[in-house]
């Protein structure tokens, strides 16, 4: 079955002329909301974040939005990830297979607990092929490739994870678990040797990579193994001084806010990060926003004329 186009502006209420920080605004309201660790109902939550990650991972890149816009609902007819042709039979798990070769199998994959639906997969993902020689030599099967989304907190403590797919035309659906390592990097693969694309005349089967893509959070950003949160405090908070709490990965952390205080201020919290290897983790940062009142009562708004008035002197 082909899968269904997905209208990412849609998930993410917004236009298709939106900005890329009209999407990232957007994307982190939604995102808020729907995170599991703070709703109710966290099954259809945790779906529903699924599908605004996968949104924002199209729409919060250039080059993937720019496929996305270019081929839209057409978006079968345009050519592979990394180029090639996405000739012959649509295959049965969606998308399209390659016309049959001298030898060897080319099969499609139909892959589920990745994190990600059919469609990014079948116009994002790609595929590696691996053959040897042709007619009736030993032939090594195809290597599959598929893109598998794996949260901050899974890269920091490492997990398991079940994961199932569909070879070809078959109906068998076949599950593995999935050792996700403590201290995995977004671009890094997780290889399951032997489980891609059959093998011929005797020849082995392939393998299967997970290309590790990190789950967007709402407030932190990745760099390196470093976290950055943007920390929004109140502009007396700023001028005064404040003891505040900001989240973490690890769960909530004091911070002391001195007093005269700019925006772009970098609180370091060092070895809060995401891991380097088995012993060392990165930094984790709270960058300094301040926040004024949009709508200030009548009393608010006579304390900042006052304000104003002592810097006129």
């Amino acid at each position: 079955m082909s899968a269904q186009f997905r209208d990412y502006y849609q998930t993410l209420g917004v236009s298709k002329t939106a900005t890329p920080a009209e999407i990232k605004s957007a994307f982190r309201k939604l995102a808020r909301q729907f995170h599991p660790d703070t709703a109710k109902d966290k099954k259809a939550a945790e779906e529903k974040f699924k599908e605004i990650n996968e949104a924002y991972e199209v729409l919060g890149d250039v080059e993937k939005r720019k496929r996305y816009d270019e081929y839209g609902q057409n978006w079968q007819h345009g050519p592979p990830p990394g180029g090639g042709f996405r000739g012959g039979a649509r295959g049965p798990g969606g998308g399209f297979r390659q016309a049959p070769r001298s030898s060897g199998s080319d099969e499609d994959f139909e892959f589920g607990g990745t994190g990600f639906s059919d469609f990014f997969e079948q116009m994002f993902a790609g595929r590696r092929g691996s053959r040897a020689g042709f007619g009736e030599a030993p032939q090594r099967g195809q290597d599959a490739e598929a893109d598998i989304l794996v949260t901050l907190e899974e890269a920091l403590n490492g997990s398991t994870r079940q994961i199932s797919f569909r070879r070809g035309s078959s109906k068998k659906l076949e599950t593995f678990t999935v050792k996700i390592p403590k201290g995995i990097r977004e671009g890094q693969r997780i290889r399951l040797v032997g489980q891609g694309g059959t093998g011929a005349s005797g020849g082995g089967s392939g393998d299967l990579y997970l290309r590790v893509k990190y789950q967007r959070h709402p407030d932190f950003e990745i760099d390196g193994a470093d976290i950055h949160l943007e920390l929004e405090i109140p502009a007396w908070d700023a001028v005064l001084g404040s003891n505040v709490t900001v989240p973490t990965l690890g769960g909530k952390a004091k911070l002391k806010i001195p007093a005269g205080t700019q925006s772009g201020k970098k609180f370091r919290l060092p070895g809060m990060g995401l891991p380097i290897g088995e012993a060392k983790r990165g930094d984790f940062y709270a960058v300094v926003s301040i926040t004024i009142p949009t709508a200030p009562s009548a009393k608010e708004k006579a304390i900042w004329e006052q304000l104003a008035e002592l810097h006129r002197d």
